[in-house]
């Protein structure tokens, strides 16, 4: 029976060696750090910095956390198993995020951000968002917690996923194009490349960020990468704790910033490094080969934004001015990981694996047809990377393999159109 976590968990407790701070740029523009105060909710800073194991989980939190429909389930994918030749050898289970309201596991972290905001006093939250996702539950949360929202969708994901875009405007949200005419940041891209600039999720971000800061009455969500986000997302992998009979001999995530991978298997890995289980599971990321930070990136300081407008950090990056071609999984396309993502990587103690987009549509397509749930593009590299794993485990015997599928795809009729349409190139 699974069961609602009543504290999130911050793996910051468990590192065997300390995250390396976030610092300034070395320019005469002011730190950064410092503007913190000005730009999140004031308790998402406080747990970016907290060594606290656990945090407990506020009582409204809670209250809506129920009201959207956790805990989620944990099913087994016998169809999807027997479409892969691996029935019997190999047992493979999902989590499934999409059932929640806004078809992904973004609404974790959306709900108590947009609760902190409003402790704040703000009257307006705003962020960024790629495929919409995250935006979509950004807006929902502000709407439960009477908050006005702005969104900076990246201009590729802004043509294509017209269906999140207009779902944010019914909740009332102000969505723009990014780049934008509204911003100095997004002016001056715009500048350099014109209107048929794709968008980053790096220069969305830090649109956003600027155009908070043009209010005292604003406050910006991040919607992964900060610790705080990842901490917030915890609630999947403990309720994975609760609902699993035995431990997995594989945990699989897709990656674009790391707090869907995180908030999955940070409680595991947590045990694991404190010697209290886990000793046998390989924790693995699946991230697009379009932003491959995990497996083509450098271990490095670098802006969390396009613009510096936020402090950097250390991270496996692919720079923050990197512009990947629009691609169906536009949630996947931030230049790096998380901190704590980043150093467990470095360490050896998470794993990668890049896949390319016809891959994993072909795998995200098989899953629909044998398990009845049509994934999320971005979800689908968990499934496509889980794939991989049970055929090469399929003589082995007796290895399972769980995965966290973060959203369902739905609203993603372009890229399943464009796939189908092509014979099934993409």
């Amino acid at each position: 029976m699974a069961r609602l976590p009543t504290r999130w968990y911050n793996i910051a407790a468990d590192l065997p060696e300390p995250l390396p701070p976030m610092i300034d740029p070395l320019d005469d523009e002011g730190s950064r750090i410092a503007r913190l105060v000005e730009i999140l909710p004031s308790r998402l800073i406080e747990l970016e910095y907290t060594l606290d194991k656990y945090i407990d989980i506020p009582g409204e939190v809670l209250d809506a956390y129920m009201k959207i429909g956790r805990p989620t389930p944990l099913a087994r994918a016998k169809g999807f198993e027997k479409a892969l030749g691996v029935g019997g050898g190999v047992k493979i289970f999902y989590k499934f995020e999409g059932v929640l309201p806004t078809g992904s596991h973004k609404i974790n972290t959306a709900i108590p951000q947009a609760y902190y905001a409003r402790l704040d006093g703000a009257s307006e939250v705003v962020t960024e968002t790629g495929a919409g996702q995250w935006g979509l539950a950004a807006s929902t949360a502000a709407s439960m917690f009477a908050l006005k929202t702005t969104v900076f969708m990246t201009a590729s994901s802004y043509r294509s996923k017209a269906g999140r875009r207009r779902l944010m405007e019914v909740l009332g949200a102000t969505v723009y194009s990014s780049p934008s005419s509204v911003t100095e940041n997004g002016r001056k891209a715009l500048a350099e490349m014109g209107e048929s600039h794709p968008g980053s999720l790096g220069l969305a971000i830090a649109e956003a960020v600027e155009y908070t800061l043009s209010s005292p009455d604003r406050r910006y969500l991040p919607g992964s990468v900060m610790e705080a986000v990842l901490i917030l997302q915890t609630v999947i992998g403990l309720e994975v704790l609760s609902q699993l009979r035995d431990e997995p001999d594989y945990m699989i995530a897709c990656v674009g910033g790391g707090s869907n991978f995180a908030g999955f298997t940070y409680p595991a890995i947590g045990a694991w490094l404190r010697g209290e289980g886990f000793e046998k599971t390989r924790f693995i990321a699946a991230e697009s080969t379009a932003s491959p930070k995990l497996t083509g990136g450098r271990y490095m300081y670098d802006g969390l934004d396009a613009g510096t407008v936020l402090p950097l950090a250390k991270m496996y990056s692919l720079g923050k001015d990197h512009v990947p071609p629009p691609l169906h999984s536009a949630g996947l396309r931030y230049h790096a990981a998380a901190p704590s993502l980043s150093l467990l990587r470095k360490l050896g103690i998470v794993e990668a694996v890049a896949l390319g987009e016809s891959e994993v549509l072909r795998h995200a397509m098989l899953f629909a047809r044998s398990e009845g749930i049509i994934p999320a593009p971005e979800s689908a590299h968990a499934i496509a990377a889980a794939a991989m794993v049970a055929r090469r485990e399929a003589g082995n015997g007796g290895v399972t393999i769980v995965f966290n599928l973060s959203g369902h795809g739905l609203l993603d009729v372009d890229a399943y159109t464009r796939f189908v349409e092509g014979g099934g190139d993409g």
